[in-house]
């Protein structure tokens, strides 16, 4: 392996490659994205670049000082197998440092990831298909939203390990995007988001208090998508999320494992109805 082997952050346009090599891998990204993912640290995407192209890709975003979350590691096919990919993965795992790093693998690789210090939480499970919508809640309140208040800052905080007001922010407000909020006697019991994805489309993240909030919700976002295909990544130890996804009609498609290098992080999983991607937790 020559020196003309090079890692260093990707551009716009990199990244934009990497969700297109995401979307051939059949991992199904939303069609924008890639600038939302950005919006939270553009430095923590990393290409490998061999004669100027990039061959491989990595994604090691820092929330903050304890938490970071891996996706995109993908290496081109002709290229794998050669030592390329385990150079960009200490390259993105150095980006990370000491903190508690993330990510949702697919299942083949968790002996791999093992060997890197990742321990298995649980499992995300992937439904899918035409949903059937469920009935509306009597005492519920649905609003669309365009951007997170601080009620909604904090209500998320409890179902994702830190806070991430920038990635809301791009998140609710990107086009396409379909955002909304549930209330409960005029107090926010969840939230819902769905995107447009390279086939159908995702709702992600369904946080909710319950069960009965949460399909509300997706009612209100799979009313709100020009699609008949919807998929919703649920946490298999929720018992509720995945009696709701099969109540909505769908079947599981696939799977991936969530992992942790370091301490798990403290998240109500009984809020989460729907991760928000398995790109950035």
């Amino acid at each position: 392996m020559g020196d003309n082997y090079v890692m260093r952050p990707m551009t716009a346009a990199d990244i934009d490659d990497a969700v297109a090599w995401a979307a051939a891998e059949g991992w199904n990204p939303g069609e924008r994205d890639a600038q939302c993912f950005a919006s939270v640290d553009p430095a923590g995407f990393i290409g490998g670049f061999l004669d100027g192209r990039m061959i491989a890709s990595i994604s090691v975003v820092n929330y903050d000082d304890a938490f970071s979350f891996l996706g995109f590691y993908i290496v081109q096919p002709e290229h794998r197998g050669k030592g390329y990919g385990y150079r960009l993965w200490q390259e993105g795992m150095a980006h990370a440092g000491d903190r508690t790093v993330g990510l949702d693998g697919v299942v083949a690789e968790q002996e791999n990831y093992k060997r890197s210090g990742f321990e298995l939480a649980y499992r995300n499970i992937r439904y899918g298909g035409a949903p059937a919508l469920p009935a509306a809640v009597p005492g519920l309140e649905i609003r669309a939203l365009k951007a997170p208040d601080e009620a909604l800052k904090a209500f998320d905080r409890t179902a994702f390990p830190v806070a991430r007001e920038t990635f809301l922010d791009a998140w609710l407000r990107t086009r396409g995007h379909a955002a909304f909020a549930a209330y409960r006697g005029g107090t926010l019991a969840g939230y819902a988001v769905s995107r447009p994805c390279v086939s159908g489309a995702k709702i992600g993240p369904l946080f909710a208090m319950d069960a009965e909030v949460a399909g509300a919700l997706a009612a209100a976002t799979i009313g709100a998508v020009e699609t008949n295909e919807i998929f919703l990544d649920v946490p298999e130890p929720n018992a509720a999320a995945v009696r709701l996804a099969e109540q909505l009609g769908l079947s599981p498609v696939f799977e991936t494992a969530r992992m942790y290098r370091g301490a798990a992080p403290d998240m109500d999983l009984s809020r989460i109805f729907g991760v928000t991607s398995f790109e950035l937790g």
